[in-house]
C-alpha cells in the first residue's frame, strides 16, 4: 500500500444557483459495506447507510438530517466505517465528503481502483469543529482510477451523532460544491410579499387555499382570541379580493366549518362550490382522523360530509401518528396525502389515493423515492393542470428547514414524477416555508413562511416565474338550457377527448344555478356533452390545441326535447371531406341516436342528408344519399330495426348558412334527423 501525501481542504459552503449538479461530479451509487447504521425507528430508512447515496440531500445547508448516514451510536469508542461504489471508475482528482452534522470525526479516507487495490489518500487527527457542517475535500496527488471510496470515523472524538450526507468524486480540481436544484432559467430575484394586516396578525396564519378565480382566500389561524372555543386550536378564516386587488379583513367562517377542535380547508373544487376539510366531522361535534367536504348553498356552507379513505388508520400507521395533510385533484378523483405508514421512506411521505365507484377512496399508495425522502414531505398541492405538484420537504437539498419544491407527474400511474426542483430563495428561506397554493391563472402563488413576519407564521404571495408555474388551462363554464324555452335544466355534463372519445372529466354541477364548470388542459380538443332524461344528448367541440395561455370560456348548452316533429342536427364533422365514410370519432354521436331509439321502442325517425353547393348538383345529391345510408347502416348494426328509419337526400337544396366561405359551407354539410313518432 502506498501512503500518499495527504491534502485536506474544507470550506464553509456558499449556495450557488444551479439547474443541477454540474462540475462532472460522480456521486456514490451503491453501498459496498458499513460497520453500523442508526435505526431509531421500526419503520422507514432514516439515517440508514443508503442515505449516503446520490446527490447531497442536506447540503448546502447544514444540520441534523434523517436523509444522511449515521453510525449506530453517538460517541462510540469503536471505529465506524462505510464503503461506497460509483457507477464507473474515473481518474479522480478529488473526493468530496458531505459532513452535514457534527463534522471532524473522519480519520482516514481510502480510494479503490477497479481491481480492488486500496489506497490511503487521507489521514488526519479527529476533533470537534467550530462549524455545524462542512464539505470535506480530499485532493489526490497520485493518478488513481477510483471506483470506490471508504471513510473511517472515530465517533468518540466528536460529540453527538456524526452524519455524512454524500460522497462524490471528480476528475477536476475545481472544489466540489453541493448545489440546490432549481428550475432552468428561473428568475431568482423576485421578492415575496407579506399579505398584510387584513390577513396576518401576531397569531399563526398558515395553509392558504386560494379559489380558482383568485378572489377568495381560505387559511387557518391559531393562537388567536377570535377563534371558536380556545385560542390555540386552528380555525378557518376567509378573505376576499375586490376588483382593485385589495383584500378584505379576514372573518371567521364560523360553524359548521369551525368547531372547538382543529379545523382547516385543504382543497377547493375547480368551480369554488366545494371545499375539502381536514378531519371527519361527527354529528355529536367530535372529529376523527380523515377528511370531509362541504358544499356552498344559498344559506352558507353545508355540514361537512365524511369521505372515507380505506385503511387510513390501520395498524401499519405509525404508532402515535395523528397528522394528515391532503390535496384533492382538480377533477376530484385523486388524493395526494402526506402521512406516515409502515412503507414510509422516513417520516411523513406523499401517497396517492383514487376515488372508487362507491365514493370511497382507495388505500393510500406511496408515490416513490423520487419525491419521498427519509425526512418529512408534506403540505401537498396539485395545481389545476393536474400535473404540477407543489410540496414541502426537509429531505431535499435546500436553504435550511422545510423548503417548497415542485415535481411534475410523468404518466397516468401517478407513481412516476420528475426530480423535485427547489422554488428558490425568493420563496424559501433558512426557516420553515410550506403550503404553497396557486389559482387557475397561475400568476401568483400563496404560501406560509416563518421569516419577515408580524408574529408567528404569516401568509405571503409571490409572482410566479413561468418556469415554476403550472401548465396553462382553460376554465370552461356555462349553463344547460332547454332549446325551445331556455329554461334551466339539471343535466349531466362531461368532457371527452375528441381524438378517442375517452371520458376526460365530469363537470361539477351547481343544482341551484344550473351552472357547470370544467378545468381543461390546453393542447387538446374536447367534446362537451350534456344529457338529461327526456332530451336528446348534445355535443359541442372546444378546440384548445393551439392555445398557450390561460383563458376563460363561457359556453351554454341547449338540449332538444324528444317529441314528435322535433328536428335534431348532428355533428357536421361526421364525414371526411367529399366522402360518405363515417369517421370513428363520430361513432359516439350516432350511439346517442341508437340509445334514444332503444329507450323509446316506438320511436321512428327520418334521416336527411345535406351538402354545400360546391361541385355538380347530382354528385352532391348522391353524396348526401350515401351519407344518410351509412348512418342508417350504423344504426342497424346497433340493433335498430330498418322499418324505424326513413332516409332523404337533399344535396345542396336546403342550406342553413351562406355558401360564400368555407366556414359557412361547413355548416351546410350536415345530417339531420326528425322524430316522426315516439
Amino acid at each position: 500500500m502506498i501512503l500518499l501525501k495527504r491534502i485536506l481542504t474544507f470550506f464553509l459552503l456558499l449556495i450557488f444557483p444551479a439547474t443541477g449538479f454540474a462540475q462532472g461530479v460522480l456521486w456514490a451509487s451503491k453501498v459496498l459495506g458499513y460497520s453500523s447504521e442508526y435505526r431509531p425507528e421500526a419503520y422507514g430508512h432514516a439515517f440508514r447507510a443508503k442515505q449516503i447515496l446520490g446527490e447531497p440531500n442536506k447540503l448546502p445547508s447544514f444540520g441534523n438530517s434523517r436523509s444522511a448516514w449515521s453510525p449506530a451510536e453517538a460517541d462510540s469508542r469503536n471505529e465506524e466505517w462505510i464503503k461506497v461504489g460509483f457507477a464507473k471508475a474515473i481518474q479522480a482528482k478529488q473526493i468530496a465528503i458531505a459532513e452535514n452534522f457534527n463534522p471532524g470525526a473522519i480519520v482516514r479516507v481510502y480510494a479503490y481502483d477497479p481491481s480492488g487495490k486500496e489506497y490511503l489518500v487521507s489521514e488526519a487527527l479527529p476533533g470537534q469543529q467550530a462549524v455545524v457542517g462542512r464539505m470535506l475535500r480530499v485532493f489526490l496527488t497520485q493518478d488513481i482510477q477510483v471506483s470506490a471510496v471508504k471513510i473511517v470515523l472515530r465517533p468518540d472524538r466528536v460529540s453527538g451523532f456524526n452524519q455524512v450526507d454524500a460522497i462524490g468524486i471528480s476528475e477536476s480540481t475545481e472544489p466540489i460544491e453541493a448545489k440546490i436544484r432549481f428550475a432552468a432559467k428561473m428568475d431568482l430575484k423576485t421578492q415575496k410579499e407579506n399579505m398584510g394586516s387584513a390577513i396576518n396578525t401576531k397569531a399563526q396564519e398558515v395553509a392558504p387555499v386560494i379559489s380558482p378565480d383568485g378572489k377568495t382566500l381560505f387559511f387557518t389561524r391559531s393562537n388567536f382570541e377570535g377563534n371558536i372555543g380556545a385560542p390555540k386550536p386552528q380555525d378557518v378564516w376567509i378573505s376576499s379580493s375586490n376588483d382593485k386587488g385589495q383584500w378584505s379583513n379576514a372573518v371567521n367562517m364560523g360553524p359548521p366549518i369551525n368547531t372547538p377542535g382543529d379545523n382547516a380547508v385543504v382543497s377547493i373544487s375547480s368551480d369554488g362550490k366545494t371545499i375539502y376539510l381536514l378531519n371527519e366531522y361527527q354529528p355529536d361535534g367530535s372529529m376523527h382522523l380523515g377528511f370531509s367536504k362541504s358544499f356552498k348553498t344559498k344559506t352558507g356552507w353545508s355540514f361537512p360530509k365524511q369521505s372515507k379513505i380505506s385503511n387510513l388508520a390501520k395498524i401499519a400507521f405509525k404508532e402515535g401518528a395523528t397528522s394528515l395533510e391532503i390535496a384533492v385533484s382538480p377533477y376530484e378523483n385523486v388524493l395526494i396525502l402526506s402521512l406516515e405508514r409502515a412503507d414510509t421512506e422516513g417520516s411523513r411521505d406523499l401517497y396517492i389515493s383514487f376515488l372508487q365507484k362507491d365514493e370511497t377512496w382507495s388505500e393510500p399508495q406511496n408515490i416513490g423515492a423520487t419525491v419521498n425522502t427519509a425526512d418529512d414531505e408534506g403540505t401537498p398541492f396539485l395545481a389545476l393542470d393536474n400535473k404540477t405538484l407543489y410540496f414541502s420537504s426537509h429531505g431535499h437539498s435546500g436553504f435550511g428547514s422545510a423548503d417548497i419544491f415542485l415535481t411534475r407527474r410523468l404518466d397516468d400511474t401517478w407513481l412516476n414524477w420528475s426530480k423535485p426542483e427547489n422554488l428558490g430563495p425568493a420563496v424559501n428561506s433558512p426557516l420553515w416555508d410550506a403550503y404553497l397554493n396557486v389559482p387557475a391563472v397561475g400568476d401568483y402563488a400563496y404560501f406560509s413562511a416563518s421569516d419577515k413576519i408580524q408574529g408567528q407564521e404569516d401568509i405571503f404571495r409571490i409572482r410566479l416565474d413561468p418556469e415554476i408555474r403550472p401548465e396553462p388551462v382553460a376554465i370552461v363554464s356555462g349553463n344547460v338550457y332547454e332549446a325551445e324555452t331556455t329554461k334551466p335544466i339539471r343535466s349531466d355534463v362531461s368532457a371527452e377527448l375528441k381524438k378517442d372519445n375517452s371520458l376526460f372529466a365530469k363537470a361539477s354541477f351547481d343544482p341551484e344555478t344550473g351552472e357547470y364548470k370544467f378545468v381543461l388542459p390546453l393542447k387538446d380538443a374536447y367534446k362537451m356533452s350534456a344529457a338529461s332524461e327526456g332530451y336528446f344528448p348534445i355535443s359541442e367541440e372546444i378546440d384548445l390545441s393551439t392555445d398557450s395561455t390561460v383563458k376563460s370560456i363561457r359556453r351554454n348548452l341547449y338540449l332538444v326535447p324528444l317529441k314528435s316533429g322535433q328536428q335534431i342536427r348532428l355533428n357536421n364533422t361526421m364525414f371526411a371531406q367529399s366522402s360518405a365514410e363515417v369517421v370513428k370519432s363520430s361513432y359516439a354521436e350516432l350511439d346517442k341516436i341508437a340509445n334514444a331509439m332503444a329507450s323509446y321502442p316506438a320511436m321512428e325517425i327520418l334521416l336527411e342528408g345535406h351538402t354545400d353547393n360546391q361541385g355538380e348538383v347530382q354528385k352532391n345529391v348522391k353524396l348526401s344519399s350515401d351519407r344518410v345510408e351509412q348512418v342508417k347502416k350504423y344504426l342497424l348494426s346497433k340493433g335498430i330495426a330498418a322499418k324505424r328509419i326513413q332516409t332523404k337526400a337533399w344535396g345542396p337544396a336546403r342550406p342553413i348558412a351562406s355558401n360564400s366561405t368555407e366556414q359557412t359551407r361547413q355548416r351546410n354539410r350536415r345530417v339531420e334527423f326528425t322524430i316522426l313518432k315516439i
